[in-house]
């Protein structure tokens, strides 16, 4: 079971859970969390969003901080039939796999300072990853490498119906940026900006399968194993030292008779005319018996061709009992991978008109390559302390719109493309898995309508389409289409504060995946589907020090 603990790298948790692409994080404050849309920003998130957009700004100060509380509810069903659970009814069987993901902090702050034709801001936010997960009884790729010891041992001829065991996986991901940027404004329409991000990458994987049990019919093992639940590696170790006896005891006897025919006893002499000693002719009795031979009357030229006949058997079955042995003791996991990268970024705003505000960003791909570290030796045999692992985020493309129909209307539009096609998504320099059928695109749009000169009021949605294959998607990290619905309002409190509280709901379609799994000899269909939800409450304040 060392591979129970399937860690793939760039699991569901190092990835997205948020708005953004598979691995990209683009809900950075609370006013995209009401609006849904944010890429023409001419407010005080415009220092992620649209840097080219800081010119607008009258001089001075700037700077907003911002939090969103955030939770995903993962639910992941599989119809293996080897899985425990209890049949639905009239209905195929499948067994549930909950996971939560929570993440209480998710900040952004960033500050700035416009003067003239010049802006320029800071800011740092979680730009991938940003939570944790939970799987308090696992995946089903965790616990199918238990169940397949149910048709294992039925083809070893031990009878096993079921099994147990505690299974328990943590994890937590965040791609922190740090961003620098500078803007100009070339004349009244066209600003121009350049920054550059500084990412640091840090995922830690915790977890463990202790208590793995089974119910073995097979006293030959010993009286205790007689269907009841009982340790699968005290069992395994059991069956490990018996057979081992078995085929100790075998080659001895076998090599005794042999050395008796060449001494010129003819093969056709009985057991017992070659050995007379008690002790030595009950053990091997015994053991031509567990051969599945009668004793009685046998001659030391029969027993010898039983005997070299079982030896391998018994050791090829010593040999797999200590393989079971050794995958069913107790696992941890401890493992923390860490990595930095860099990503240019540039931006052009074009305020076309005292109505209409246009802005395209570009940032490059940023090179992640990630340094495990396994404490304690906990690693699963998964792990490699020292290994890189590519955790590259792609290239992204965005473009927006701000349309201020009235003096109380204002609409939003926004697009993302990101470059999908130009990442290794299955993270190693040695493989080279096609994991993506397009780029993934977000469309999303927003209005906000001002109730008074202080208080506004917005709602806003957010498609996402991805362009994963089946490639890409297993119980550990998946993509799907998704819808987002946001709602909010905006308080300005002072001339210099204004107050933005939204919150947010996501809708997933369902993916599923189709595969073959091969327990034993015969290849068993297996069905999955992945399904989530995600809420954010978002909170943040603008504050502005200038004319």
């Amino acid at each position: 079971m060392k591979k129970l603990v399937m860690l793939i790298v760039a699991t569901s948790l190092t990835g997205t859970i948020f708005a953004g692409g598979l691995v990209t994080n683009t809900n950075q404050s609370a006013l995209f969390t009401r609006l849904q849309s944010r890429n023409a920003s001419t407010t005080m998130d415009a220092s992620y969003y649209n840097p080219a957009g800081m010119t607008m700004f009258n001089d001075g100060f700037f700077a907003s901080v911002s939090n969103q509380t955030i939770g995903q509810t993962r639910r992941i069903t599989s119809n293996y039939k080897y899985l425990s659970g209890e049949p639905q009814p009239f209905q195929p069987f499948y067994k549930t796999f909950k996971g939560s993901v929570s993440a209480p902090l998710f900040p952004s702050v960033y500050a700035g300072y416009k003067m003239g034709k010049f802006a320029v801001s800071i800011g740092l936010a979680p730009v991938g990853g940003g939570g944790g997960a939970t799987y308090e009884k696992g995946l089903p790729s965790f616990e199918m490498m238990i169940a397949d010891l149910v048709p294992k041992l039925k083809v070893a001829n031990i009878p096993t119906t079921m099994y147990s065991g505690d299974i328990f996986f943590e994890g937590t991901s965040v791609y922190f940026g740090y961003h620098a940027n500078a803007a100009y404004k070339i004349n009244d329409v066209i600003s121009v900006s350049a920054g550059i991000r500084f990412v640091t990458a840090k995922n830690t994987y915790a977890g463990y399968i202790r208590d793995i049990s089974i119910n073995p019919n097979y006293p030959a093992f010993g009286a205790a194993y007689n269907g009841s639940m009982v340790l699968a590696n005290t069992f395994f170790t059991s069956g490990n030292a018996t057979l081992n006896g078995l085929n100790v005891g075998a080659t001895t006897f076998a090599g005794i008779f042999g050395t008796a025919i060449t001494g010129g006893t003819l093969p056709t002499a009985l057991i017992t005319d070659v050995i007379t000693d008690p002790d030595q002719l009950a053990a091997v009795q015994t053991i031509i018996g567990a051969a599945g031979q009668n004793p009685a009357g046998m001659n030391i030229g029969t027993a010898q061709a039983v005997l070299n006949a079982a030896a391998p058997q018994w050791e090829a079955g010593a040999i797999a009992m200590g393989n079971n042995a050794a995958a069913t003791a107790d696992t941890e996991v401890d493992v923390e991978q860490t990595g930095t990268g860099i990503t240019p970024i540039f931006g052009v705003n074009l305020n076309i008109s005292d109505k209409l505000n246009v802005a395209v960003k570009y940032e490059m791909k940023t090179s992640l390559d990630l340094i495990t570290k396994v404490y304690d030796n906990k690693d699963a045999g998964l792990f490699i302390d020292g290994d890189t692992t590519i955790a590259d985020m792609p290239a992204l493309l965005a473009a927006g719109f701000e349309y201020k129909v009235n003096e109380k209307l204002m609409l939003t539009g926004s697009m993302n493309l990101y470059f999908d096609n130009k990442v290794d998504y299955d993270g190693s320099n040695d493989r080279n898995v096609n994991m993506i059928e397009k780029n993934f695109t977000e469309w999303g749009f927003g209005a906000e309508y001002a109730l008074s000169d202080k208080l506004r009021a917005s709602v806003g949605w957010l498609g996402t389409f991805t362009g994963v294959n089946d490639n890409y998607n297993s119980d550990q990290r998946y993509s799907a289409n998704t819808n987002t619905f946001g709602a909010g309002i905006g308080y300005r409190i002072s001339p210099m504060i204004d107050l933005n509280i939204g919150g947010s709901y996501t809708t997933y379609a369902i993916a599923d995946k189709l595969y073959n799994r091969i327990p034993v000899a015969a290849a068993v269909p297996v069905m999955e589907t992945y399904d989530k939800s995600t809420w954010i409450i978002g909170i943040g304040a603008d504050f502005f020090f200038g004319k």
